[in-house]
């Protein structure tokens, strides 16, 4: 007696070119799935999308030096494998980025250009990327490697984590998520804020900066050395706080560190 076999579905693949110049703008919306945005040194713009589900289709188009890659979705309360669609996209290395997703990851490297992503619950990588960089999820995470520019990133309960960062300013705020900054501190503004959860500052015996740490209900556990804060400047703390406030060093970075019933930590790098 032979059974039928259960075969994969066919995936459906488009690849797609478009000639740019100057700084292209990439938009890209998609409900579920992975994209890859990666540079090269051409002025033109790849698209490779790949879906197996058919009740969905990708499409990109060209408007000027506009790109935008959509996934269309084919009726209601789809399932993620029958919304899922999956692109690798090369772009020219100063592009401007604008994503949208629900779930899923995300993964930029190599990019220098002013970025958007706003997502429900999809992972967020980015990695050695120049800009204004603004992130906003609900659970989604974020984790940011040798990022520069200036990065705002606002989330429910997503985890941020921050490594080697070059920013010159950040302002990081998440309700009950984590937040990691793990680099040094000798320039830019950081402001990083929670309401529940751990926020972990590294630092290194060469790090400069001035500190501001304080808690409404939650602990402080501050295992460096501070001094008063020589340029004169006065801090708010809110009243009933917990706070440590003083200078490491010369004090050239700032950094502001605020949660109102978690845990902060300024620990030593290893």
């Amino acid at each position: 007696l032979l059974l039928p076999l259960a075969l994969p579905a066919a995936a459906h693949r488009i690849e797609k070119r478009f000639p740019v110049d100057g700084r292209p703008v990439v938009i890209v919306r998609n409900a579920h799935g992975r994209i890859d945005l990666k540079s090269w040194k051409r002025m033109e713009v790849v698209v490779v999308g790949t879906h197996t589900s058919e009740k969905n289709e990708v499409e990109s188009k060209q408007i000027d030096n506009r790109i935008e890659v959509n996934t269309r979705l084919k009726g209601q309360n789809l399932t993620p494998a029958e919304m899922e669609a999956n692109y690798e996209i090369t772009v020219p290395e100063e592009t401007e980025l604008q994503i949208q997703t629900g779930s899923g990851t995300v993964i930029v490297e190599r990019v220098y250009g002013d970025m958007t992503f706003d997502t429900v619950a999809a992972d967020v990588q980015l990695q050695e990327v120049y800009g204004f960089l603004m992130v906003k999820t609900i659970g989604g995470s974020l984790v940011c490697t040798r990022c520069a520019g200036r990065l705002s990133v606002t989330s429910i309960s997503g985890n941020i984590q921050l490594f080697q960062p070059q920013l010159d300013f950040a302002r990081v705020q998440t309700t009950s998520g984590n937040i990691l900054f793990d680099g040094e501190l000798r320039r830019g503004s950081y402001n990083l804020k929670n309401y529940s959860g751990i926020i972990e500052v590294r630092f290194s015996e060469t790090d400069s900066f001035d500190l501001n740490a304080s808690t409404v209900l939650g602990s402080i556990e501050n295992l460096a050395t501070l001094k008063p804060d020589p340029h004169g400047a006065r801090r708010q703390v809110p009243r009933a706080s917990t706070a440590f406030i003083g200078t490491f060093n010369e004090g050239h970075a700032r950094i502001e560190l605020s949660t109102y019933n978690g845990k902060i930590r300024i620990r030593p790098r290893d």
